[in-house]
């Protein structure tokens, strides 16, 4: 594990003349150059799609965030902790935008010790709470990144054999302070197929190097805030599954949103199983719920496991939402503008093409700008056109 496969560093590398790139228009600004160098950062997500891939749909997340005295810095403004914090709310959103039959859990480390701050679950609102409450908490001492990752494989290593178990550590601090050897945690974790992705905010560190090769994970520093944005973003698309991993048939329920009226004299109100165990307060008797087809427990909100029975409760708009990881959509295939022969204007907002390139559907042949591509690939995930003459036909 110790023996690391030669890669060539940045400053070991050849003499590379990276202003040549750069390159000045007629008035003398770079600002078309960097645009192209962005816009082609972006695109290159859309060709990343995995492709007739077999991809972990129901996904076991713990996040692990750094609460060391090193995210008091300000490199990020405020400092690191808010910037954090700030950005996880915008990426557990998307999370489950995404992924409406997957769970996420949050842990926090500081001086030497781990703590949970949300359990798993399908609440994004949970999540969303807890850690706005956290902005104003006290970052001390060093992180445990052992604790950490003990904390959530001892949750994780329960988790059925068809699910994706995942850890993504954000990790400010350069050091780590350990109660025994990590590198025995790493087979451990490598044993129960929990791949852990590592984002640092300060420098490649030589632990979180072994820890992503030998699980399997990915492990970036960030050059800014926007880029530690795309970091996040990287991994709400559902990874590939592992070869190994078990496939199996999961009993799910539909339970339909029942509503009763006050009218009704065989009305009861009552509890949702949910709220038994929160402490924040929330809605007491309703008269209104989804409940279990299997044991008539009843819910607010979906998607959620029994907890009665057992069973996965969501709505088809839950699965239909998670489909499209299966099947994207292809890349549109770019040409310049100069080529093109038809009426100059995009067929989604049907704004006038300015952009030096175009980009036409394979199936359908419409034509769209860059910004309408990106819309496409990144949220829609279907061409409006094919759609429109579908529903026609």
């Amino acid at each position: 594990m110790d023996e690391e496969p030669e890669r060539a560093k940045r400053w070991e590398g050849g003499y590379e003349r990276t202003w040549e790139v750069l390159k000045e228009d007629e008035s003398g600004s770079l600002r078309a150059t960097v645009e192209d160098i962005l816009f082609q950062a972006k695109r290159k997500r859309v060709f990343e799609s995995h492709g007739q891939v077999r991809l972990g749909m129901m996904r076991h997340l713990y996040v692990v965030i750094d609460s060391s005295r090193t995210m008091e810095d300000q490199d990020l403004k405020p400092n690191r902790l808010a910037s954090t914090l700030k950005l996880m709310e915008y990426f557990v959103e998307e999370y489950f935008d995404q992924n409406p039959i997957s769970q996420i859990g949050i842990i926090t480390t500081k001086n030497k010790r781990a703590e949970k701050l949300t359990d798993l679950a399908g609440n994004p609102k949970k999540h969303i709470a807890a850690m706005k409450k956290a902005v104003n908490s006290m970052c001390v001492g060093e992180p445990s990144l052992y604790n950490a990752l003990n904390i959530a494989m001892q949750t994780l290593k329960h988790m059925p054999g068809h699910t994706s178990r995942e850890i993504l550590v954000i990790f400010s601090s350069l050091t780590t302070c350990d109660p025994a050897n990590i590198y025995d945690l790493i087979k451990t974790l490598k044993a129960l197929k929990i791949r852990v992705s590592v984002i640092g905010l300060s420098a490649e560190v030589r632990v979180c190097t072994v820890l992503t090769r030998e699980t399997g994970g990915k492990y970036n520093v960030i050059l800014d805030e926007s880029h530690f944005k795309e970091l996040l973003m990287y991994h709400v698309k559902p990874p590939p599954a592992s070869s190994s991993s078990e496939c199996s048939l999961i009993r799910m329920g539909f339970p339909q949103h029942i509503i009763a009226s006050l009218s009704d004299q065989d009305a009861k109100p009552s509890f949702s199983m949910s709220h038994l165990e929160s402490s924040d307060g929330g809605p007491g008797l309703t008269l209104s719920g989804y409940y279990c087809p299997q044991c008539r427990a009843k819910y607010t909100e979906l998607p959620v496991e029994c907890k009665v029975c057992g069973l996965t409760l969501v709505s088809a708009p839950h699965l239909a939402r998670s489909f499209h990881h299966l099947f994207p959509l292809d890349a549109f295939q770019e040409r310049p503008l100069e080529e093109h022969t038809g009426d100059r204007f995009c067929q989604a907002c049907q704004g006038e093409l300015k952009d030096k390139s175009i980009f036409t559907c394979p199936a359908c042949s419409s034509v769209f700008c860059t910004e309408c591509d990106l819309f496409i690939h990144d949220t829609l995930h279907c061409c409006p056109s094919c759609i429109h003459r579908q529903g026609a036909s």
